[in-house]
């Protein structure tokens, strides 16, 4: 593992690195920037509004002082989505309003803007909160990930949350055995994947 690596709170000035980490691990893990014709457009939805909206549950990692990966997480994702859909969503609609889709990935990302939903709804009353990571591909598989993971599952505990989820790219079955190496519960419903863990049962 990296000495020249650390983890921190993510601050305000960190957002053009959340557009661009998400945005360079949108597909599968690899970089997404040639299936999107704005580079913010996966950013708006998956890493963004949690670093504007849920600050104390976002942090950052940081090699040679840039960020080089992220992990964020809400204790109440219907909260935060309630929260998004106020203050959040019509500011991101004013910025794509005009915005063609021209690339392979463009329209579902704006029919995601103009209507939000959540893929994992169904697991949201036994697992309340949820959590995103994202490191970028050269710095995957360096044990970061779990030190990340660990960081945030503290930072909801200390909260008071009791469960964890999130969603996985079905095809991303490297995403899927690094939860399932830690101690994530998988579970399948209608073509989506997810992970969940009791914070009190997990990864500490």
């Amino acid at each position: 593992m990296d000495t020249n690596c650390f983890i921190r709170p993510a601050i305000e000035a960190d957002i053009d690195a959340f557009f661009d980490i998400c945005l360079k691990t949108a597909n599968g893990g690899e970089d997404a920037s040639a299936l999107y014709s704005d580079p913010n457009l996966p950013g708006y939805i998956w890493s963004v509004p949690y670093l504007k909206f849920a600050t104390d549950f976002a942090f950052v990692l940081v090699q040679d002082s840039r960020p080089v990966g992220y992990v964020v997480g809400v204790p109440d994702t219907r909260r935060f989505d309630r929260d998004l859909q106020t203050n959040w969503w019509p500011f991101v609609r004013q910025q794509v309003a005009g915005l063609a889709p021209t690339h392979p990935r463009d329209a579902d990302v704006m029919e995601r803007i103009q209507n939000p939903r959540s893929g994992t709804a169904w697991l949201q009353d036994q697992y309340p909160a949820h959590l995103h990571i994202n490191i970028l591909p050269g710095r995957q598989a360096s044990g970061w990930g779990r030190r990340m993971i660990g960081t945030e599952l503290q930072a909801l505990r200390h909260h008071g949350v009791g469960a964890v989820h999130l969603g996985v790219d079905p095809n991303n079955e490297r995403a899927r055995g690094f939860y399932r190496h830690l101690g994530f519960s998988e579970f399948e419903q209608d073509g989506s994947v997810a992970f969940a863990m009791r914070i009190d049962e997990g990864l500490g």
